[in-house]
């Protein structure tokens, strides 16, 4: 019986290749095929779910490739595949197409440096270059941007990495502000007495760090006050708009208005009338009272 399965394995196939060699090679093929796939399943699973699930089965897939082809480089000697020469024609391979896919290749590297160093995330409200609005999907080769007119935008994972980053909801708060102009014969002090009661009954207007109202410029017709308030950054948009008329609102009811521009005309003695250019080539008078 020994001698029977010593002939058996000893048997070539081919030219210096046993059937103990076949078996051998389609052994470990299998094998690395079976760990490839188990693998894949413990990543797909254990991935965190932030990362999207289309990105999730790009890494699973290649994952799998590199193991399976692994497996296949460690087989392919038992069969007299002689490895240098394949070598050789995989790097030729490979450098064309490192020239053809130098893009691709780039963004891949990139997608997976935002994914370590997470300077966005889905969600956040971003701006890049010329691009604002929202994160809906970061992939593997590219990010795709919703901006606030509801466009869809795909950005290059390359160029986002290479480009400066605003981020307006990285932080947990977010400062704005407002300039009100009330009339020199108005309360200043008052004017802002009623401005903070306005910010102070506001929810989302935050005590820490507290608003800073003063008056900030005296300008050709009005004293203006700078407000500046500090809110959430998820709802600071809504809290501004809503602000901004309640302050205005507040202000009339305590009898401080908001000027309009203003000119003092002074008219030269003895003159009814005086012609003056208006800058597109026609003249206009204005009559003394």
């Amino acid at each position: 019986m020994n001698e029977i399965i010593a002939v058996v394995t000893e048997y070539e196939i081919t030219s210096g290749v046993t059937v103990l060699e076949v078996a051998i090679f389609a052994i470990i093929i299998i094998a690395s095929l079976i760990f490839a796939r188990v693998l894949t399943q413990k990543v797909r699973h254990s991935l965190p779910d932030r990362i999207p699930k289309n990105d999730r089965e790009v890494i699973s897939k290649a994952l799998y490739f590199v193991v399976a082809g692994i497996g296949v480089i460690i087989a392919l000697p038992y069969i007299n595949v002689n490895l240098s020469g394949l070598f050789v024609a995989g790097g030729v391979f490979a450098i064309i197409i490192g020239f053809a896919g130098q893009n691709v290749f780039s963004n891949f590297i990139a997608g997976l440096i935002l994914f370590v160093e997470r300077p966005i995330k889905i969600g956040d409200n971003i701006g890049i270059e010329d691009v604002l609005g929202t994160v809906e999907d970061i992939r593997i080769l590219s990010t795709i941007i919703k901006t606030y007119d509801g466009i869809y935008t795909r950005i290059p994972n390359f160029t986002i990495f290479t480009a400066n980053i605003t981020n307006y909801v990285a932080h947990v708060a977010r400062r704005f502000e407002y300039s009100v102009g009330i009339r020199y014969q108005d309360d200043a002090d008052l004017a802002m007495s009623v401005i903070r009661s306005v910010v102070e009954e506001h929810p989302f207007a935050l005590k820490s760090p507290a608003p800073k109202i003063y008056v900030d410029e005296l300008g050709d017709n009005a004293v203006i006050i700078s407000v500046r308030i500090w809110a959430p950054s998820m709802v600071w948009w809504d809290v501004r708009t809503n602000l901004l008329w309640k302050i205005k609102v507040a202000l009339e009811k305590s009898g401080i208005e908001i000027p309009f521009p203003q000119r003092t005309v002074w008219f030269p003695e003895g003159k009814t009338t005086i012609q003056t250019g208006m800058g597109d080539g026609t003249d206009a008078e204005m009559t003394r009272p």
